[in-house]
């Protein structure tokens, strides 16, 4: 999800303050300077005609400059109050989002679950002499994501960008913490790749804001493999290389 950058609207802020405080200086420093300069024609040598309208342009003059001044202050005033609304309201959408990708990663069914999926599927596949293929999805994290809820927010918005291309026969599973396992029913081998294909450019798209890339691999019954153990098999590898990965990056941080 695209931020702001509470840094750049610090220095905005700091930058606007600056301004306005420059502004209200000039501003008085000028009205100082011409009620300097008409002081001695209102008051020390008036003309008796224009006394009492020298007196009251003077006067006008002087309260005018005071309240651009003060306008000037009361705008950097409202300035600071809408950026720290804007800061917590933001916080809060983050905050809420990242609930929400909490959320939808822990209704994903896990292992097991991929587990008895898998072996029902194979199992009416290797009856009725269908196609059966898994479709497994790794995330890798860059050291710039290296935070627990920017890592969540990512895994969230990853699991909503490969639901978007499943089909209403597919089902998605968590394999492991970075890991999205698909079960992909009745499917050859070509029309995975074509899945596999939509799903890494939406995948592009997300790992852009969120700072991570991906694997993907396809493993097809019976072009790959054939029974449900070597489907399982092929999953486990890339377990074992996801775990390996993980403990690496623990290891680097520590």
């Amino acid at each position: 999800m695209p931020t702001f950058d509470l840094t750049e609207l610090d220095r905005l802020e700091r930058r606007e303050r600056q301004l306005t405080i420059l502004a209200a200086v000039v501003v008085l420093v000028m009205a100082a300077g011409m009620a300097l300069l008409m002081y001695p024609l209102v008051f020390v040598h008036p003309v008796q005609a224009e006394k009492w309208p020298l007196r009251f342009a003077f006067f006008g003059f002087c309260v005018l400059s005071l309240l651009i001044a003060a306008y000037l202050l009361d705008r950097q005033r409202t300035f600071r109050n809408v950026k720290q609304q804007l800061v917590s309201q933001l916080q809060r959408n983050v905050e809420l989002q990242n609930r929400g990708n909490a959320d939808l990663l822990h209704t994903i069914p896990d292992l097991s679950q991929f587990q008895d999926r898998l072996a029902m599927d194979y199992r009416r596949a290797a009856t009725m002499q269908q196609t059966l293929s898994v479709l497994v999805v790794k995330i890798l994290f860059t050291q710039n994501s290296a935070d627990a809820n920017k890592e969540t927010a990512a895994l969230g918005d990853a699991a909503r960008a490969i639901a978007r291309i499943m089909r209403p026969t597919d089902s998605m599973y968590l394999l492991e913490p970075a890991l999205f396992g698909l079960v992909l029913s009745d499917t050859d081998t070509a029309t995975a790749n074509r899945l596999k294909g939509g799903l890494e450019q939406s995948l592009r798209l997300v790992g852009a804001n969120n700072n991570f890339s991906f694997e993907t691999f396809v493993c097809n019954y019976p072009d790959h493999a054939k029974s449900a153990h070597e489907l399982e098999e092929a999953v486990f590898l890339h377990l074992s290389a996801q775990r390996a990965w993980l403990e690496a990056t623990e290891t680097e941080a520590h």
